[in-house]
């Protein structure tokens, strides 16, 4: 079994076909990459062998590096990574200088790349080491390096060759922001050659056409376009690209501070040189915690539950018509995800006004996509075709989904549950989306206890990616599979959990959101509250998550939660909820009233913050310390996610570091609350806890299992991680 084939044809021209066994997709391994090595090794020193094309016997070129190599490599150390990278260039170099003099550029052979469809990280570092990349005509086809989303950077020669080739300025979205292009976006952008019907035939054509084949980059004489970083041009570009990086990041991710040093650094010496210091600065962010962290959480655990890792046995139960009750915000989002995904969908509301108003939602959506070439008239109709708006419950008649959508209230969704129940088929499975009502109690309305579930969305559904199901105490297998196959057919990413107070993601965020705003009624200044959260790595500080999701909604929060724990609810929320109840008097609801803790133009858009927070609430002096804020903010959330874990809300810590980081976007360069607590070490967490309860109180107390891990010199991915559970 080979990765690599080659056909050597009459015509002269050597076909390299990548096709790994077994896979719908290529990713290269070290045994792959010695394959082709040695493949063009023969066809360069063949005499019959006019040109060189490497091409794909898949649809698509190909998905990127087996991260399990990469792995591999960090056990050996960061020598052993490096020379495991330098290989990788050493080959691509090998096809860039397809046999060249190394001082003239004479003789060699012209090497194209024939790309099928998709081409991902190494799938596209691979044709860009090649003389011409020929891509096929599809519109779906996806390329670009998409490696900074899992915290490292293209280190096969993608981040060099592809500034040598656009320059810094062109090269950066791609790079930093993995900016994802079609065929045509991509040729326009300089990154591609040609677009073409039949991308191997066209390849053929001009490996025989006796091309020029030397790189820019190699010919004397080459610029660096835009500038190299003492041009003027040049300067002013690197200081905007720090700046810009700073800017989005905060400086909490290491590998676009790695990805620019070695850009910078890279564009001052030759090539050969510039491709040793990607290597190294690979290195440096590969045997980074984080990068391990961030691989394992948002590609490995995230793929994984994605495919079904937790899914009970059961019959398939994809959805093949959903019932939706409300048809306000959270409703129609629901419709239109679910439409988009071929389901037949019935919204439901009181009012056939309000029904209507919720299928409009997926109509704007749909203009938007139109107007951005995202989508087309006929598709639009098509998925508005699948939405029907109405009142009628008998419509539900056929519905083996529904979900509850309607006003957070306990006799509301009861009456709701009784008259669905009332039409639909005996086997139809019953959801509700309430984000903080226990499911347990929802399902005492239901005839059919084990086939109520909760799936509970984020808003706004079509962007979250996250959707969290909860098992209530009778819910049925069958129940959670046909959750997590809805779910897998409108592309989102479910963690399952049991049922409790708030679940798993609301469990964590509101913690974070009361320190937020309990230091503000301490004196620490709003804006280091939030900037620190922003350092952290956090998407938005707690104080401006509160005026996004309202501050009226906190008060209802607080109110409901203090009536349902009586006497046991939290003494030290008193701060809290004062100043809450006093910005909801004044007026100030958050953004959607254009005043909060920040102050809002009439756009909408943030000015700044409110200076009567200070006028209430005088200033400290002195500031407390940057990481005494931050570790506030932190364990505020990690203690509640290891709680959940320790009571058996959690069932797995992948679902609790995946569920943290697309629920609420908890640090991403840590890899989640478990992932971040392996890499600070449960010794040292139980250290830090002390100290907040301490100074704080006993909201921040060690919890058992924590301390318990670090008498035994445990990790959480240790002792609760896959590999665990496949030994025990």
């Amino acid at each position: 079994m080979t990765d690599f084939t080659m056909d050597k044809g009459a015509d002269g021209v050597a076909v390299i076909t990548w096709d790994l066994p077994g896979k719908s997709m290529n990713v290269l391994t070290m045994d792959g990459a010695q394959e082709l090595s040695d493949l063009v090794d023969d066809a360069l020193a063949d005499e019959a062998v006019k040109g060189i094309v490497i091409t794909s016997g898949k649809e698509t070129m190909a998905g990127g590096m087996d991260l399990n190599v990469l792995a591999g490599m960090k056990t050996g150390g960061a020598e052993a990574v490096f020379e495991g990278v330098m290989t990788l260039h050493q080959l691509l170099r090998k096809i860039e200088r397809a046999g060249m003099e190394p001082k003239t550029n004479k003789g060699g052979k012209p090497i194209a790349a024939a790309v099928p469809g998709t081409a991902m990280g190494i799938g596209l570092e691979l044709p860009l080491a090649c003389h011409r990349i020929f891509v096929a005509d599809n519109p779906k086809a996806k390329l670009g390096l998409p490696e900074i989303h899992v915290g490292i950077f293209p280190g096969a020669g993608g981040t060099t060759r592809l500034v040598r080739k656009l320059g810094v300025m062109m090269a950066a979205p791609y790079l930093l922001q993995a900016k994802m292009s079609d065929p045509k976006a991509a040729q326009k952008a300089g990154i591609v050659d040609e677009v073409v019907a039949d991308p191997v035939a066209a390849a053929k054509e001009w490996v025989l056409s006796e091309p020029k084949f030397v790189k820019p980059w190699d010919e004397k004489g080459y610029k660096l376009p835009g500038g190299a970083p003492y041009h003027p041009a040049g300067f002013q570009t690197f200081v905007g690209a720090n700046a810009m990086i700073n800017g989005e990041t905060w400086g909490a991710f290491p590998a676009p501070k790695a990805l620019l040093s070695a850009v910078y650094e890279g564009a001052q010496v030759p090539f050969d040189t510039a491709l040793k210091i990607e290597a190294r600065w690979f290195t440096s962010v590969i045997m980074n915690p984080s990068s391990s962290a961030m691989i394992r959480s948002l590609f490995l655990n995230k793929e994984a539950l994605e495919k079904g890792a937790n899914r009970p046995e059961a019959p398939d139960q994809r959805v093949k018509k959903l019932g939706v009750m409300g048809a306000g915000m959270m409703g129609a989002g629901i419709a239109l995800v679910s439409a988009q995904a071929g389901i037949e969908v019935v919204l439901i509301d009181q009012k056939q006004e309000a029904a209507d108003k919720g299928r409009a939602y997926t109509e704007a959506f749909l203009d938007k996509g139109i107007k951005r070439g995202k989508t087309t008239e006929e598709k639009k109709a098509e998925i508005l075709g699948r939405i029907t708006a109405t009142t009628d419950y008998d419509t539900l008649k056929d519905a083996d989904l529904i979900i509850e959508a309607v006003f957070e209230d306990v006799g509301v969704k009861a009456e709701v549950t009784k008259n669905v129940e009332a039409v639909i088929p005996a086997d139809c499975i019953f959801a509700s989306n309430t984000s903080t009502l226990p499911i347990t109690a929802l399902a005492k309305a239901s005839a059919r206890p084990e086939q109520f579930i909760g799936i509970h969305f984020f808003s706004p559904v079509e962007k979250m990616l996250l959707v969290e199901i909860i098992k209530g105490k009778e819910t049925g297998d069958r129940a959670v599979a046909k959750a997590l196959d809805y779910v897998r057919q409108i592309r989102k990413t479910p963690i399952v959990v049991n049922d409790a107070r708030f679940f798993y993601a609301n469990r964590c965020i509101i913690p974070y959101l009361n320190e937020g705003a309990r230091m503000v009624t301490e004196g620490v200044a709003p804006a280091m509250v939030d900037n620190c959260a922003r350092m952290l790595g956090m998407p938005v500080g707690p104080l401006q998550l509160i005026d996004e999701t309202s501050i009226d909604l906190a008060v209802k929060i607080a109110k409901a939660t203090k009536a349902a724990m009586g006497d046991a609810y939290p003494t030290d929320a008193k701060a809290t909820d004062e100043l809450m109840f006093w910005l909801h008097d004044e007026g100030r609801l958050g953004r959607k009233s254009n005043a909060g803790f920040y102050e809002y133009d009439e756009k909408g858009k943030r000015t700044g913050l409110w200076p009567g927070l200070e006028a209430k609430y005088p200033h400290q002096d002195p500031q407390p310390e940057i990481d005494e804020v931050q570790n506030r903010l932190m364990f505020a959330q990690v203690l509640e996610a290891v709680r959940a874990l320790e009571e058996g809300v959690l069932e797995d810590i992948r679902e609790g570091d995946v569920g943290a980081i697309l629920g609420w976007g908890f640090a991403p360069w840590s890899g989640g609350p478990f992932s971040w607590l392996d890499i600070i070490g449960a010794e040292e967490a139980v250290k830090r806890c002390e100290h907040l309860t301490e100074t704080y109180g006993e909201r921040f107390t060690t919890p058992k299992l924590l301390r318990e891990m670090a008498e035994k010199g445990e990790t959480f991915y240790g002792r609760f991680g896959p590999e665990a559970a496949k030994a025990a």
